[in-house]
């Protein structure tokens, strides 16, 4: 997909000089380099090793490069789905969690060490060492310094990197986070707040606050809030919860900045659309995400096969085509069925869920 994205963005390039990023004063690229980075930037918080692929795609992403009426560059947009946000918190034996973890460890800029508290070993670090921690194929050092580019590239300010790098820290943090259950009571309290309070330093919040608001949420009953006692086991779904929303919401802020910086507004009249989707995985233990995904590639799979294969043929046969009919053997209808028919995997998920 990036070489596709890289080739579309140079060749049709309208050879704009870099221009001064007018609010800081810093370079920032033109839009060819801007569409180019926005990849690298993506795929650091987006990609990861999986069983398969060291470098899978765990979302989807719809890349439109417009052109205007003479075939120039004009703008581009990019629309994502289905981050696959339980990474953030669990990985399989032969996997990894998102590259920016490792790349922020890999002390190629060890002021982001001194910066989110943190140390150089992904062991320190339960939720981002359960699986593999280095890729022979990858160079953490090198992309951590191909992302901090891009961020500078696409126009993010320097506060905004700031805040892009100490959330991506307080994630790392929540997994070391300890609670203990009260003596003769059911309910959780904290076992230790250090590094509660380095979490929430990077997040901005008041450390007490942040502990009381896991241990003793407060619930809407009615027209009003009452306080929630917990249990150690709740306390830690809730953790868990909370770093991969933060984490899902980061990510899809970026994006939203990234499509900021590629809207020009100048005139456009064509576009080229580059689909590219997580991949089709079969894991020990398949995650919901995975479900979907998978789910996502059988419904591309049959519609591409239908089109390819069946409308191809039929159409052979309406011009007359000499031609001898061949069953690809490619119906995924019965799989399709057994996942979002009413009875089906989804239905009976959605029930249970109730």
């Amino acid at each position: 997909t990036k070489r596709v994205i890289q080739y579309f963005a140079t060749i049709a390039a309208s050879g704009e000089k870099k221009k001064e990023e007018h609010a800081s004063g810093k370079m920032q690229g033109t839009l060819e380099d801007q569409i180019i980075s926005a990849n690298p930037l993506l795929e650091a918080f987006g990609n990861a090793k999986t069983v398969r692929n060291d470098n899978s795609s765990r979302f989807g992403k719809f890349i439109r490069i417009h052109f205007g009426a003479t075939g120039k560059l004009a703008s581009a947009d990019i629309e994502t789905y289905l981050l696959e946000k339980s990474r953030v918190t669990f990985q399989l034996k032969a996997e990894r969690s998102y590259h920016i973890f490792y790349q922020i460890m890999s002390n190629k800029k060890p002021e982001l060490i001194d910066m989110l508290l943190i140390t150089t070993n992904p062991y320190d670090f339960h939720f981002v060492s359960q699986g593999e921690i280095t890729v022979p194929s990858i160079d953490d050092q090198e992309e951590l310094m191909a992302t901090d580019s891009a961020i500078d590239i696409l126009g993010f300010s320097a506060d905004e990197k700031t805040a892009i790098y100490k959330l991506t820290g307080a994630v790392m943090h929540y997994g070391n986070l300890k609670f203990k259950q009260k003596q003769r009571e059911e309910q959780a309290e904290p076992d230790g707040t250090e590094v509660a309070d380095k979490a929430a330093y990077l997040m901005g919040l008041n450390s007490a606050d942040l502990l009381k608001a896991l241990c003793y949420p407060r619930v809407k009953v009615g027209n009003e809030y009452v306080t929630k006692g917990q249990t150690v086991q709740q306390v830690n779904n809730s953790v868990g919860a909370l770093a991969k929303a933060v984490y899902e919401k980061m990510f899809l802020w970026m994006v939203v900045r990234i499509n900021q910086q590629l809207d020009t507004k100048q005139p456009r009249q064509y576009f080229i659309g580059v689909l590219d989707i997580a991949g089709f995985e079969i894991f020990d233990y398949n995650s919901f995400e995975q479900l979907c995904i998978n789910f996502t590639n059988e419904k591309l799979q049959q519609f591409f096969n239908h089109h390819m294969f069946v409308l191809e043929q039929e159409e052979y046969k309406k011009e007359g085509i000499e031609w001898t009919f061949i069953d690809f053997g490619m119906d995924l209808a019965a799989c399709i069925e057994l996942i979002e028919k009413p009875m089906g995997i989804f239905s009976i998920l959605e029930e249970e869920c109730m």
